[in-house]
C-alpha cells in the first residue's frame, strides 16, 4: 500500500430505462468489476437474465487526480471532458470536477448488448493518508 494514492469510489445513482426481463418489469442490479459495469435483473425462481453490460475507461480519472496532486486548484473548476462517441459507452459529456477539495465525476453510461437502458453513476477519488 506504499504506492497508493488513494481509493475509487463508484457510486450507483440509478437505473435509466432499463429492459423489461419478466412479466412487467425488472429487479436489477449492477456488479462492478474493474473496467465494466455489468446491469443483471434478479431472479429467484430461475438464473439471473443479462441487462446488458458497459465499460468505462478510469485513466482519465486517475490522470486528473495526480494533476490535482500538490496544487491549488479552486473549488469547481473541470478537470477534464469526456465526449461520447463510438468507442466509449457514454451517452453524454461527462466532466471531471474538483469540488470540496475532492475529484468527483457523474457519468451516464449507455449498456450495450441489449435493446435499450442507461446507468447513471458516480466516481469520487477518496485520499488515504500515508
Amino acid at each position: 500500500m506504499e504506492n497508493q494514492l488513494g481509493l475509487l469510489r463508484v457510486r450507483i445513482i440509478r437505473g435509466i430505462n432499463l429492459a423489461i426481463r419478466d412479466l412487467r418489469s425488472s429487479d436489477p442490479y449492477v456488479v462492478v468489476t474493474m473496467g465494466k459495469q455489468q446491469v443483471y435483473d434478479k431472479d429467484t425462481f430461475s438464473y439471473d437474465d443479462k441487462m446488458g453490460d458497459a465499460e468505462l475507461d478510469v485513466v482519465p480519472f486517475i490522470d486528473a487526480v495526480r494533476m490535482t496532486r500538490f496544487k491549488n486548484i479552486p473549488n469547481g473548476v473541470i478537470l477534464s471532458r469526456i465526449m461520447p462517441n463510438r468507442q466509449n459507452c457514454y451517452s453524454e459529456e461527462s466532466c471531471i470536477v474538483y469540488e470540496n477539495g475532492k475529484v468527483v465525476q457523474n457519468v451516464f453510461l449507455r449498456l450495450r448488448n441489449v435493446e435499450c437502458g442507461e446507468i447513471q453513476l458516480q466516481l469520487q477519488w477518496i485520499d488515504v493518508p500515508s
